[in-house]
């Protein structure tokens, strides 16, 4: 029965596939994506190609004028772990303007960075960016807490290179439908509300 249970779970939340695409043509314009963090590199100092595929969706999306900002969230839990810092950088390598990049510190997970980008950043709609099956996670978020989220796949990585993350994404499903309607979780941080409109340049914990 648990299993069962679990496995209706992801049904439901891979449903929501249908709010995401890979064309950005399926996209109107935005004031804010989301491109949600990973590590750059991994163990053994392999480049993450997960990573690697968001930063260069994330820059599409911008240069081809889908959104206007992004905010880019991720874990900030150590001073030597960064990795908004390090995704703004990259996206500024990319000729991203250093002001339309706003940094989340503590998107430590992928609902803190979802609930904050609404209640921190004041976002009811947008494009987040991550690979699709991380993106139907997303959006399930988004809408169930009132946020019209969209969701721009970045190139996947073989299923023998992410065999490991797609296994963790199973029960992350399972965890994110508890956190959401059994738990109420809310984020680790939350703290003053940031504007990302034109005028404002500012960046938050």
């Amino acid at each position: 029965m648990l299993l069962i249970s679990m496995i209706a779970v992801n049904i439901v939340i891979s449903s929501y596939a249908r709010h995401t695409s890979g064309q950005l043509s399926a996209f109107k314009t935005v004031q804010c994506a989301i491109l949600l963090g990973t590590s750059k590199w991994l163990k053994g100092g392999r480049r993450n190609l997960y990573y690697q595929y968001r930063i260069i969706a994330a820059a599409e999306l911008y240069k081809t004028g889908k959104c206007r900002k992004i905010i880019v969230s991720g874990d900030n839990g150590t001073i030597y772990y960064n990795e908004p810092m390090t995704m703004k950088r990259d996206l500024m390598k990319m000729g991203i303007k250093e002001e339309d990049v706003i940094c989340d510190y503590a998107g430590f997970r992928t609902l803190d960075s979802i609930i904050r980008f609404k209640e921190i950043f004041g976002q009811r709609e947008g494009i987040v960016v991550s690979q699709q099956f991380h993106n139907t996670r997303s959006v399930y978020i988004g809408r169930s807490y009132d946020i019209d989220l969209h969701g721009y796949n970045a190139r996947d990585v073989s299923l023998r290179y992410g065999l490991k993350t797609r296994i963790r994404e199973f029960f992350s499903k399972v965890k994110c439908f508890i956190d959401v309607h059994l738990l109420y979780t809310q984020p680790k941080f939350l703290g003053e509300k940031v504007s990302v409109g034109e005028e404002a340049e500012k960046e938050s914990f």
